[in-house]
């Protein structure tokens, strides 16, 4: 089992350290392998997602990534910029499956933003689409304007997109999701104004019919956003495209306590998959080992329940994590009183005693 280690920029290297830990202590043999990706491969190669690392990625069974990003890159050419390597990945990997758990651990219910009655027990998997969408369509770009409204102004475009057979394969996988899990399924649109969300609408519709045990119905997504934050437990799982759900996923991140809580794992048709903590590189913090490990470490519980057929393993790291929580052991953006606060290495050598 070969697993590519993708450390990043910012906290990436710091998590994605803890997470390894964890991983090697489960003695399966894995083969790591670590590459550069996101601004420090723009630094040593001139590209944020260089070749090495892309094949590298390719012949893995799994990806453990980091996070990528740094204010010092925003003046780059868009495609020089970190954040293309993500994106370049998931294109050429196919991964156009991606999984966000948004649960609230029992220990952690004081620490979300809503009250402890509308998060305690909360368990939601948001389905999120990865490889369309306005993040992937054509055409787009910047021109100067010639309409003669603004003279020499100014304009830039991204066209949103779907095709029918993007959007079967992700409902299928959305409703496959459901049948393990409460057979409920929310599909989030904004079919009212957009022609693409239409298509979305439709197809969802028609491939739930062939799930007759799973109950169906649309939201549109202004709606979702405010009933995620009203009543967030009538959701079980939300399938959406991939602006909305990379906007809805970071919103239902903050019902769980902490961003620092949230895994994902994004999959192709063939159950390869890339694993990653759902927040960012956090800049501002890097370095100072007080940012979370416990999204890395949960994603490497995802990967070996996706991707390495290793569900026995997953459910150990899960455990780990939540004996550690019991202990009262928080890292600063879960702190609260009566906790005891904890740094980054301090949190994945938690994980790992618990886990032994």
């Amino acid at each position: 089992m070969k697993i590519a280690i993708l450390p990043g920029d910012g906290i990436g290297t710091e998590i994605v350290a803890e997470a390894v830990k964890v991983l090697q202590a489960l003695g399966l043999g894995f083969e790591m392998e670590t590459a550069l990706v996101g601004g420090a491969a723009y630094e040593a190669h001139g590209h944020p997602l260089p070749e090495a690392t892309l094949k590298l990625a390719m012949q893995a069974d799994a990806v453990l990534f980091g996070a990528v990003g740094d204010w010092k890159y925003d003046t780059l050419d868009r495609p020089l910029r970190p954040e293309q390597a993500i994106l370049g990945l998931r294109k050429n990997m196919g991964l156009f499956a991606n999984f966000r758990p948004a649960i609230c651990y029992e220990q952690l219910v004081d620490a979300s933003s809503l009250k402890p009655e509308l998060v305690a027990g909360l368990d939601i998997l948001i389905v999120r689409e990865l490889t369309g969408d306005i993040y992937f369509g054509q055409p787009r770009g910047r021109r100067v304007a010639t309409d003669g409204h603004f003279p020499g102004s100014e304009e830039a475009f991204d066209t949103m997109r779907y095709s029918l057979p993007e959007i079967e394969r992700i409902a299928h996988v959305a409703f496959q999701a459901a049948m393990k899990r409460s057979k409920r399924v929310t599909s989030v649109d904004k079919a009212n104004v957009l022609e693409t969300f239409q298509l979305w609408k439709d197809v969802v519709t028609e491939v739930g019919q062939q799930y007759p045990e799973v109950a169906l119905d649309h939201m549109y997504v202004d709606n979702a956003a405010m009933q995620l934050v009203k009543a967030p437990k009538k959701f079980d799982v939300l399938v959406t495209g991939n602006m909305f759900g990379d906007i809805l996923s970071d919103a239902a991140a903050m019902l769980t306590g902490s961003i620092g809580m949230l895994p994902s794992a994004s999959l192709n048709s063939k159950g390869q998959g890339l694993y990653e903590p759902s927040h960012g590189s956090a800049p501002d913090i890097a370095g100072k080992g007080i940012a979370n490990p416990l999204a890395t470490i949960l994603s490497a519980a995802m990967m070996l329940r996706f991707s390495l057929n290793q569900a026995a393993a997953a459910q150990r790291i899960e455990a780990a994590v939540k004996s550690v929580l019991q202990q009262g052991l928080r890292t600063a953006d879960i702190y609260s009183a009566g906790t005891t606060k904890v740094s980054t290495k301090q949190m994945g050598d938690a994980v790992l005693q618990a886990l032994r």
